[in-house]
């Protein structure tokens, strides 16, 4: 240093690159930050009392005892208040270090003007470093927003007056994530990174992951958004991969997984501790839903299409919906209602601009749509059901279509969404089907008695058409009460045009009274479901900009 002699520091993994050299005076450069290392262990000796403030002396006596002690300070830190001063040290001086103060401020302890110095194990020191700090706004910000969107607390913070480097204390087991994250933020400058993983690989979990297959490179080229696949789960086996699952054979790979066990998979993404991580249920399991709780509480993104979480009791939605919001992390669950359609969104949009939702009336089920927009006298009732479950149409088990369970718990979703207290109680439904075939053993005993239904069905469907209308299972929610049935629409309803497996939601509200809100489009399928789950996992990735 005194002679100006510069070192140049070599790759061990790359010796043939220039490495880095360390020079008395560095080239111009547009990165504010040159770099991040840490100190892996550490702890903070904490003195603190209400005989601090504007005393003299304070900081000389407790550095000279622990001078004293040979005790070498890593950190200080001091708030204006004077209430408290901590400085790090290494773990195996922090017991030492204790004594040294308690003797040097016995007559303060005693007396009841400071408190009995205390330690705190088990953390680390992140340093970021660079000499273009000093002349950008909002370093500090960008590196406590990375550790915050990730749910990294803060326990101290050093920054001189020269702004070369910001130092955080941290717990030890966030250290690899937090250096990845402010890594991320600076280094990678705009690129954002999530760890997925994903349970459920039937029809929407493997068309979500082809879609993802197909679109990567292009997200990373056009959007800086890097999808990383780093866990896949299905019944049977179980694969984490925290560097990526390579997505051209994913199949082959999770065939030499472990055997499944969801409480474990989700333990090793808490123990792995990425940042970024974005956990994706792309089942119907209600066993699975009760980990969102934990999920979150990590700072764990949740994307779903499982309607199970949001339309259980009340208290549970609301208790998910206080933790996202208590967490700041992104719950996404836009395909519970509609599959790839806005519907979600288009309510909160609604509610947080200061409408009020009125009346919701919708055809919530694409199964049922595709059912009675293709009655008539070519295709009976049971056939269609047939058909639904072959194209995908319907849930794992057809009976939670044709039961309404499934649109039953979407128009709980809607309800709640729209500000209204609804529980499954409350809701009048008409149902489409006698208990004894609904309540069926096995799905292809309730599809071997569903033929009884045919003639019925017929009957209803002439009756419709004699009178110029068409039959559609319609929800109608409103804050006083809420109900499903069977029932027809004349050429001036807009449910009279639906086909396919087009849903509909109506929306009347304050601002939409005298012409209502139409969103209309497919609400089945692999392709539109995987499509809008594709997309709640872009719009969590946008949250970590």
């Amino acid at each position: 240093m005194d002679r100006g002699i510069p070192v140049r520091i070599l790759n061990t993994f790359n010796p043939d690159k220039p490495g880095t050299r360390i020079v008395r005076q560095g080239a111009p450069s547009s990165w504010p930050v040159r770099g991040i290392a840490s100190i892996p262990s550490i702890s903070l000796l904490l003195l603190q009392g209400p005989g601090l403030p504007g005393v003299a002396g304070i900081a000389a006596r407790m550095f000279a005892a622990l001078a004293s002690a040979g005790i070498n300070i890593i950190l200080i830190t001091q708030g204006s208040s004077e209430l408290s001063i901590c400085c790090a040290v290494l773990p195996q001086d922090s017991g030492k270090g204790v004594l040294a103060l308690k003797e040097e401020f016995k007559h303060e302890i005693g007396a009841g003007t400071i408190q009995n110095p205390s330690i705190e194990q088990d953390l680390s020191i992140i340093a970021v470093v660079g000499e273009m700090m000093k002349h950008r706004v909002g370093i500090s910000g960008r590196v406590f927003k990375a550790l915050g969107r990730n749910g990294i607390n803060v326990v101290a913070i050093a920054q001189g007056s020269s702004e070369l480097n910001i130092s955080i204390a941290i717990s030890v087991q966030d250290r690899n994530k937090a250096m990845c994250s402010i890594h991320d933020a600076f280094f990678l400058a705009g690129v954002r990174t999530v760890n997925v993983f994903l349970v459920g690989t039937g029809l929407i979990g493997s068309t979500l992951l082809a879609q993802v297959a197909a679109q990567h490179r292009r997200l990373f080229r056009d959007r800086s958004i890097r999808l990383r696949i780093a866990g896949i789960a299905n019944s049977r086996q179980m694969l984490i991969d925290p560097r990526g699952i390579d997505l051209e054979n994913w199949k082959d790979a999770l065939q030499s997984g472990k055997k499944t066990d969801i409480s474990a998979f989700i333990q090793e993404i808490l123990s792995l501790n990425l940042p970024n991580a974005c956990f994706c249920d792309c089942t119907a399991s209600e066993e699975l839903a009760q980990h969102y709780e934990k999920l979150l509480s990590s700072s764990i993104s949740v994307v779903t299409p499982n309607k199970r979480a949001n339309s259980g009791p009340l208290r549970e939605y609301q208790r998910l919906m206080d933790i996202a919001r208590e967490m700041d992390v992104p719950y996404r669950y836009e395909t519970t209602v509609g599959a790839g359609l806005p519907v979600i969104g288009t309510i909160q949009d609604l509610i947080a601009s200061g409408d009020e939702i009125l009346r919701i009336e919708a055809v919530l089920s694409g199964t049922m749509s595709f059912i009675f927009n293709n009655l008539g006298e070519k295709h009976s009732f049971s056939s269609l059901v047939a058909e639904a479950k072959l194209r995908g149409f319907t849930e794992p088990d057809p009976r939670d279509d044709l039961s309404a369970k499934d649109i039953v718990r979407k128009m709980i979703i809607l309800a709640r969404e729209a500000g209204f207290p609804l529980e499954e109680s409350q809701i009048q439904i008409e149902s489409l089907l006698p208990k004894r075939i609904i309540d069926a053993p096995t799905v292809e005993e309730f599809l071997a008695l569903l033929p009884e239904m045919d003639q019925m069905m017929k009957k209803c469907y002439d009756s419709a058409s004699r009178s110029g209308a068409v039959l559609r299972y319609v929800a109608i929610v409103t804050s006083r009460d809420a109900r499903l049935s069977l029932s027809s629409f004349g050429p001036a309803s807009p449910f009279y045009s639906l086909s396919g497996t087009d849903n509909m939601v109506v929306i009347t509200s304050k601002r939409y009274s005298q012409n209502p809100l139409v969103i209309r489009g497919p609400g089945a399928g692999a392709e539109v479901t995987a499509g809008g789950v594709f997309a709640d996992i872009l719009k969590t990735a946008e949250s970590y900009l």
